[in-house]
């Protein structure tokens, strides 16, 4: 069986067909989604997607793009206790945003580091967004990140390199359709290295849509077409890196 562990079923671009969206994962092997928050409004979408749909978990978090909107008493408490629901399983998606830059950078990173904070209370594994961001992301993960509860490097695409820093933090590094772009040069070589243990897959859907499909909405069904680009990287199964992507985000998401 097959995981989604990112994708965003709430997006609006499912409200015509989502029923079959789901019914087309079901039907194409994926077990379980994992539907992240990104802010106030979608991580109540992804809560109500779970109390719904028994295939699907979520997250909850503030986005860096949407940090110029938290705030630190009202938004931390609602994080807090929406963190207290059976099917809330990370703290995310959080984390810095340079590229856009659609919240002044030292919002994204003071808010980063408060949701940094209230994962540790909850006890909850986080979901990390970065784009471009590197060095703040380096420098306030040594400082804040509680490795004990452990994190996901949501939809990597940076180097092999840079990989070997989140791993020795304990991260897990969670692969997108990305990969199997023809000008994904970085990241076959982070799949050939990286342990098989710390591997999760994603759709990030609707976005992000994997070959054959680009150009059209991505769907948790093209999971597999992620994972079996993985497979032909590792020369192993389908079945193999199923079955192991399947138990890391179990494990890492607390899910039985």
């Amino acid at each position: 069986m097959l995981i989604d562990s990112h994708a965003h079923i709430d997006d609006e671009k499912f409200n015509e067909d989502r029923e079959a969206v789901l019914e087309n994962a079901r039907v194409g092997g994926v077990e379980i989604i994992i539907n992240p928050g990104a802010d106030e409004a979608s991580s109540l979408r992804a809560i109500a997607m779970s109390e719904k749909y028994p295939m699907v978990y979520a997250t909850v978090g503030i986005h860096p793009h949407d940090a110029k909107d938290f705030d630190t008493k009202k938004t931390g408490q609602l994080l807090r206790e929406w963190a207290k629901k059976d099917k809330v399983v990370a703290i995310g998606e959080i984390g810095l945003d340079y590229h856009y830059d659609l919240s002044p950078r030292e919002v994204q990173q003071s808010v980063f580091i408060d949701q940094l904070s209230i994962a540790k209370e909850v006890k909850l594994p986080i979901v990390i967004h970065n784009r471009e961001s590197m060095e703040d992301m380096v420098r306030i993960l040594k400082d804040h990140f509680a490795p004990e509860y452990g994190g996901v490097m949501h939809s990597y695409s940076g180097s092999a390199e840079m990989a070997k820093v989140f791993l020795d933090m304990g991260f897990y590094l969670s692969i997108s359709g990305s990969l199997t772009f023809k000008n994904a040069r970085k990241l076959p070589e982070v799949v050939a290295m990286m342990p098989l243990d710390r591997l999760l897959i994603e759709t990030d859907s609707p976005y992000l849509t994997p070959t054959p499909h680009r150009g059209k909405r991505n769907e948790p069904a093209y999971v597999r077409l992620v994972a079996e680009e993985i497979a032909r990287l590792r020369g192993i199964s389908l079945a193999e890196i199923s079955e192991i992507t399947a138990a890391n985000t179990k494990k890492i998401f607390g899910i039985k």
